[in-house]
């Protein structure tokens, strides 16, 4: 008996042009009378995060995580930028354990027309705490960061690494270390672009899935490095 193929939750050329609009229009009184155009591509992306969602599941603990809880509001808090622009230009999602708010390093995605929509993670504005965190492991053990952003799959994916560094060695090590240059970063991230073209592609949640597993090993670096409980040594 054959089975019956399952249609996935997939975004369509109205959401992009609908943000392409917002972009060129970004006023409150233009959003107001679109307002049912929002409200369309808002449900339309809600379906799909509710497809990475599920994905995601499949090799991500997610309790108690709606899509409503991974996405981020829409408008932009402008009290203090000089752009004034009341709205984003993109919709966007964090995948994680409860959602946007976990606290953790998760997955990142937002979808923006221009070939602007991109997945991606990693260590971004740390806390000073986590930073000094991040170097001590580096100057420990830096194989075990290496594995995993030089594996084949990881650099075809992410080629580059993403954030700001240090123009020096940072304090407590020497110019002449042999991985000054991961520590001389103050944030490293990795982000994969799509194209308006790969977005509208009918198994585009799969392909972004795609990106959060490939990238998950340097997450789960992250977290273990910032948030778990390390067992303390007894001693008798």
């Amino acid at each position: 008996m054959a089975t019956k193929s399952v249609t996935q939750p997939a975004l369509t050329v109205s959401t992009l042009d609908f943000m392409r609009d917002l972009a060129q229009n970004n006023n409150r009184d233009w959003f107001q009378a679109n307002r049912k155009r929002y409200d369309a591509a808002k449900t339309e992306f809600t379906a799909f995060v509710g497809q990475v969602l599920e994905n995601v599941a499949a090799f991500e603990a997610l309790p108690n995580t709606d899509p409503k809880d991974c996405i981020f509001r829409i408008n932009r808090d402008v009290r203090f930028s000089k752009d004034k622009a009341p709205y984003k230009q993109n919709l966007a999602a964090a995948i994680g354990p409860g959602g946007r708010h976990s606290g953790r390093i998760d997955y990142y995605f937002h979808i923006q027309p221009g070939d602007e929509s991109f997945v991606g993670a990693g260590m971004w504005q740390p806390t000073p705490g986590n930073l000094a965190k991040f170097r001590q492991e580096i100057d420990y053990n830096a194989e075990s960061l290496t594995d995993i952003i030089e594996a084949p799959d990881f650099r075809v994916y992410f080629p580059e690494m993403a954030g700001q560094s240090t123009k020096t060695a940072p304090k407590g090590y020497t110019a002449d270390h042999p991985h000054i240059d991961l520590l001389r970063r103050k944030e490293l991230f990795f982000m994969h672009h799509y194209t308006d073209k790969d977005v509208l592609k009918p198994n585009f949640s799969d392909e972004l899935t795609k990106g959060c597993q490939l990238i998950k090993p340097y997450c789960d670096y992250l977290n273990y490095l910032f948030y778990e409980e390390k067992e303390e040594a007894v001693t008798l």
